[in-house]
């Protein structure tokens, strides 16, 4: 499996590529950033990390790329320009037909350190290890990059099964052939809608019995 993890943002996009699967050591094929002039016009930003994306998407032919989750900030303008820079990863990997997954900041410190509330310090020396680097990548935008695409690697099979798992119970639950009910005639077929089932014979109905040589 190979993923690209992309930590968006529109001064600093990291990126980053991860080949393994999970439960074998991990190696990273590529990291970096992709950076826009803070005092450019909006548009031009935008336009700046989707050629960026795409140059990785076309260096590295990715089947999957994990985009961290935007969650709220206390600092509108910060998250609006997450939120736009995860729209256009998204974009250049949907018009590709790559699938694209979300992971939380929580997820992806749970995975790679254990903790859902690791510091990013924690996050770079986990990913150094795990990808066998020399060094932490840097800046931290990279080693997010790489610990997105590490997170999705591990996360993967258990979202498959657990996607598998849905569809079966949806196929299960569908609507199948009526079944019958005590009505039905001894040939197990239902009676036509407003027929009425055969008449059953009381006592009353049955040949008389004769005593004593005598009509009862």
């Amino acid at each position: 499996m190979r993923v690209l993890g992309v930590d968006p943002g529109l001064t600093r996009c990291g990126v980053g590529v991860v080949e393994g699967v999970a439960g074998r050591p991990l190696t990273m094929l590529g990291v970096g950033v992709v950076r826009t002039p803070a005092d450019a016009e909006l548009g031009d930003r935008l336009v700046a990390v989707e050629q960026g994306i795409e140059a990785w998407l076309d260096e590295y032919s990715p089947g999957y790329v994990a985009v961290e989750r935007v969650f709220a900030q206390h600092n509108v303008r910060t998250v609006m320009g997450t939120a736009q820079a995860s729209a256009i990863a998204m974009l250049c990997a949907a018009r590709r037909g790559i699938p694209v997954a979300l992971h939380t900041p929580s997820e992806v410190k749970a995975a790679v350190t254990g903790s859902g509330r690791a510091e990013k310090a924690q996050v770079g020396a986990m990913v150094t290890r795990l990808l066998r680097l020399d060094a932490p990548p840097k800046p931290a935008d990279a080693a997010d990059a790489l610990a997105l695409a590490i997170c999705h690697i591990w996360r993967a099979p258990a979202q498959n099964r657990l996607q598998q798992a849905v569809a079966a119970h949806r196929t299960s639950g569908a609507p199948g052939t009526p079944r019958t009910s005590g009505a039905t005639g001894t040939s197990g077929t239902a009676a036509a809608p407003g027929a009425s089932a055969a008449p059953r014979t009381s006592g009353a109905s049955r040949a008389p019995r004769t005593l004593k040589g005598r009509t009862a």
